[in-house]
């Protein structure tokens, strides 16, 4: 698990999630923990980093609209599995 998520109280840091992998990294270490506050956490450093646009390009929206949906904190079912299959895309080569 990453040191961002291994504090319970400490969410990411948005500025640390300057890439895609950055951004699979974090999420999936949210979605390994299974927690609902460490995953909307995660979901909230995400719409807050550098390397959101590469996320929203993934998962094949605008940025803004991404960015909308993880501030709201509302997360459709839809969006929340598009955005897992990226993780799981992006990490099936292996994490360190």
């Amino acid at each position: 698990m990453s040191d961002a998520l291994n504090q319970e109280a400490t969410p990411p840091d948005p500025a640390t999630l300057l890439s895609l992998d950055d951004i699979a990294d974090c999420l999936a270490d949210a979605f390994e923990d299974g927690e609902g506050a460490t995953i909307a956490a995660a979901m909230a450093a995400v719409a807050a980093a550098p390397g959101l646009g590469e996320l929203a390009a993934a998962v094949g929206m605008p940025r803004d609209a991404l960015h909308a949906a993880l501030t709201a904190e509302e997360f459709n079912l839809d969006l929340t599995l598009e955005i897992m299959k990226v993780v799981d895309l992006h990490m099936s080569g292996g994490r360190a």
